[in-house]
């Protein structure tokens, strides 16, 4: 079975576009309007579910329907608390450490609209001023603060800003493609969901079909563990959830090639259709590994344990420095969108 030719250039295009649109887990809408905005002229119908999420749905047979996930959402920041002296305290969205978005820049999305600009910083982040103390802070949620790029030096002058408790802090993404490498904030799982766009564009583009009807979710809640708990139409038989290939030390996952998950900190997934995909990969010349994950969970777990009744496996671009200052390559992304294409077009 041959794949059609993989329109990189255009799923570069819709990864850029994607990681310079904030999404922090709880607020997606402008992600999602990207993202629908983009597969308009595809024979695709969209809808929203009601947590949040977009659904679209590839008409076809409906014998034995196939379904596609990838979330949007994001790791991020809420502020907590109006310290007393103008800064602020931060809950974090997501499992990041402190330590991976330390002097990070921020944007502060307020209530009404308006953005204020800031820095992620240690309490004691000057060693001229703290010198050992600086060095030697533990990295805490308590130890870290938003400095404000904005004259205040108190809680009422912060407040007058239009800063409040609930507000969303966006990291700032720092997306750049060097020599074929994207390296950015948020390729988990963002970078998944252009694999999928790219999957469904290159299909499109050659004038092929699904060979049975595919849904594909992008969810809204998969960094707090609840993303496709919902959104799965019932009578779909398997779901291929795609999202990042934790690639490091001890892994077998690497940024060249796509990874297919045999395990997780969740269990298993499902052997049979990890067994054909992995054949899928083979017969077709796509590189890929499979790995496992012992620090990772993903959006088909969250539908098995909802309830499904469904076959579900996970593959994906394989991500260097994942929840930190991530990076891919457009090889790995490529592998990804080949595996797509030849499962949708596969008995």
């Amino acid at each position: 079975m041959d794949s059609p030719p993989i329109l990189m250039d255009e799923t570069i295009d819709f990864l850029v576009g994607l990681l310079n649109t904030p999404s922090p887990t709880g607020d997606t809408d402008e992600a999602m309007a990207y993202v629908e905005a983009a597969v308009s002229g595809l024979p695709l119908s969209a809808s929203r579910i009601r947590k949040g999420g977009l659904v679209l749905t590839w008409p076809g047979d409906d014998s034995h329907p196939r379904a596609l996930t990838a979330h949007l959402d994001t790791l991020g920041a809420m502020v907590q608390r109006i310290k007393s002296n103008g800064r602020l305290r931060l809950t974090p969205i997501g499992g990041f450490d402190w330590h991976s978005v330390e002097t990070e820049g921020c944007v502060v999305m307020t209530r009404s609209g308006k953005t204020v600009r800031g820095s992620i910083l240690p309490t004691k982040a000057s060693v001229h001023i703290y010198g050992n103390d600086a060095r030697e802070l533990k990295r805490e949620p308590e130890n870290y603060e938003v400095r404000l790029d904005a004259r205040v030096a108190s809680q009422a002058e912060t407040e007058q800003l239009g800063i409040s408790v609930g507000d969303f802090v966006y990291l700032d993404p720092r997306v750049e493609v060097v020599d074929g490498f994207v390296r950015s904030r948020h390729l988990d799982d963002k970078a998944g969901v252009a694999t999928i766009f790219g999957a469904l564009l290159s299909l499109h583009r050659a004038e092929l079909t699904p060979r049975y009807r595919v849904d594909i979710l992008i969810s809204s809640y998969e960094e707090v563990g609840h993303g496709a708990a919902t959104g799965i139409p019932a009578d779909v038989e398997e779901l291929v959830t795609v999202d990042m290939a934790a690639a490091g030390e001890d892994q077998a996952s690497d940024e060249f090639s796509v990874g297919i998950c045999a395990k997780d900190s969740g269990g298993p997934y499902h052997l049979g259709l990890r067994r054909r995909l992995e054949a899928l990969a083979e017969r077709n010349g796509i590189p890929f590994k499979t790995d496992t994950y012992p620090h990772y969970g993903s959006d088909g777990e969250s539908a098995w344990r909802a309830g499904s009744d469904l076959a579900v496996a996970l593959i994906g671009p394989g991500v260097d420095a994942s929840h930190s200052y991530e990076r891919t390559h457009r090889d790995s992304l490529a592998a990804t969108i080949k595996l797509l294409t030849v499962y949708l077009l596969s008995e």
